[in-house]
């Protein structure tokens, strides 16, 4: 309490603050900012540092000192928002996914979308089955070095990627087969717009995981994507509402409903537990956004919504912005000489090394920055190898692109469907939730599986990562497929779901 009312104390009396945005290339943009600028400000900035004109989509993130991940406020002041002492430390990412993000006006717009998907990819957002994680990881390869060159991409050079949390040998090997044999004459900027048509047609795209506990206490990860609400437990989409059966979203304490009639005046709600009650507003504030943007014809029919049944009790929040129609409009209407982009090829990337030269995880010391536990794809090396069905792919030299839609893929929205072979338990270091309180048992399996329990250990591990450059600027622990599915574990349900977020108090960023 005294350390949050003397960084309250310091910001009034700064009249500048600086702040430091990390793109999704992860490279920095470092600004100063007035005392009383809001967040529309600094989103102006950024924007206009990329050149980005389709900017709706995208969103700036932060993380609080107690861990909790929120989107900042364009209508807000950003000093009152952070509650961290400057300087300001923040993320530009997807905040809206595109519906058909192959769509997109603008290839400076696609290829910020595609390298938000790599990231999905490599924490295990994006999660599919293996086939189809052969042919994305093959399209990242042509898009990042080319055509396969037998004289610059010896035998086994597909291992020297990162694309996944943890891959086996068969799947490198067919990602090399794809990338030497399918993708030859594919333009980056083709393979990015492939890339995009094959993540879109799965059902984890657009998901970012909000894990709760279902009534029964089984663990559960809630999303909001561009079609809907969807429910992910284990391997499967147990809950799918599309936005137009979506009637009410409400939350109290960390209990979250969701509102919904379906066909035949079916009435249905949901009920789902958070971890804390300020994780369970966030998920609250994300849903009223997505709903707002992807189901409304006009931003003026935004309105102010509450958390409770009775409006002058409890939270109230409005979404302010375009809706994804007017976006679409707008974005039709773009008439300019399409600015240069510049990829980041073969650049060691923080958070999401795909291209980071390295051998496989299984076979890597734990070096990375955060304590991160991962467990997606765990026992990929023991998947059947599914036949390979080839997406939107070019026909001529990589020149021609294929349109498709969702609508083309069959309709799930019935029952459940099957996202993948594993369970789904994306990076724990990408939750939008705070972490729970450890217990001594939690401390003692974090440091048996190698994960630093402290900042002063996060920072020699940082070091140790400097030192090891080469081998990737990655790693990560795996827990078992039980545990992913809630089964008998050491640490209780909430522990499995959230896991602590190391960085110092003015620099936590969100992934």
């Amino acid at each position: 309490m005294l350390s949050r009312f003397m960084s309250g104390s310091v910001r009034n009396l700064e009249r500048e603050y600086n702040c430091t945005v990390r793109l999704l290339d992860d490279t920095e943009y470092t600004c100063t900012i007035q005392r009383d600028a809001k967040g529309q400000y600094l989103f102006d900035l950024i924007c206009h540092n990329l050149n980005l004109l389709e900017k709706d989509y995208f969103g700036i993130r932060y993380v609080d000192p107690d861990k909790q991940r929120h989107w900042l406020e364009f209508t807000k002041s950003i000093a009152k928002q952070m509650k961290s002492q400057p300087p300001f430390t923040m993320c530009l990412r997807v905040k809206f996914y595109p519906p058909d993000p192959a769509s997109l006006k603008e290839e400076i717009t696609r290829y910020l979308v595609f390298l938000q998907l790599k990231r999905d990819l490599y924490h295990g957002r994006l999660l599919c089955k293996t086939s189809d994680a052969a042919m994305l990881a093959a399209y990242i390869l042509q898009a990042e070095i080319g055509d396969y060159d037998p004289g610059k991409h010896p035998e086994g050079y597909s291992s020297k990627f990162q694309f996944f949390p943890k891959h086996s040998e068969k799947l490198e090997r067919r990602i090399a087969d794809i990338h030497k044999t399918e993708l030859i004459g594919q333009k980056p900027e083709i393979s990015e717009r492939n890339f995009l048509q094959k993540a879109q047609m799965l059902e984890t795209y657009g998901v970012d995981p909000h894990p709760c506990k279902d009534v029964s206490g089984n663990p559960a990860f809630l999303a909001f994507t561009p079609f809907g609400f969807v429910v992910l437990q284990g391997n499967k989409r147990v809950h799918f509402l599309k936005w137009n059966e979506v009637t009410k979203l409400k939350f109290e304490g960390k209990t979250f409903h969701i509102y919904a009639n379906q066909k035949e005046d079916k009435k249905i709600i949901l009920t789902y537990f958070a971890p804390t009650p300020e994780a369970c507003k966030h998920l609250w504030k994300c849903g009223v956004e997505n709903q707002a943007f992807y189901k409304l014809e006009k931003s003026s029919q935004v309105r102010t919504v509450s958390s409770s049944n009775l409006f002058f009790k409890g939270s109230r929040f409005r979404y302010s912005g375009r809706v994804a129609k007017e976006v679409m409009e707008q974005s039709a209407k773009i008439k300019r000489e399409p600015p240069e982009i510049h990829r980041a090829g073969l650049v060691p990337s923080r958070s999401c090394p795909s291209i980071t030269h390295g051998p496989r995880l299984s076979s890597v010391p734990r070096t990375r920055r955060r304590a991160v536990h991962i467990s997606i794809m765990e026992g990929l090396e023991s998947l059947r190898d599914s036949a390979h069905s080839t997406p939107v792919r070019s026909v001529s030299h990589g020149e021609s692109f294929i349109p498709r839609s969702r609508s083309q893929v069959a309709d799930t929205s019935e029952g459940m469907a099957v996202i993948s072979d594993e369970a789904y338990s994306p990076s724990d270091s990408v939750l939008p939730t705070p972490v729970a309180e450890h217990s001594m048992e939690l401390a003692v399996s974090r440091q048996i599986n190698g994960a630093p329990c402290s900042i002063e250990e996060e920072k020699e591990s940082e070091a140790s990562t400097s030192m090891h450059g080469e081998r990737g600027d990655f790693g990560a622990d795996s827990r078992s497929a039980q545990e992913g599915a809630g089964g008998d574990s050491a640490l209780s349900e909430v522990e499995q779901a959230v896991v602590c977020l190391q960085a110092p108090l003015g620099g936590r960023v969100a992934h």
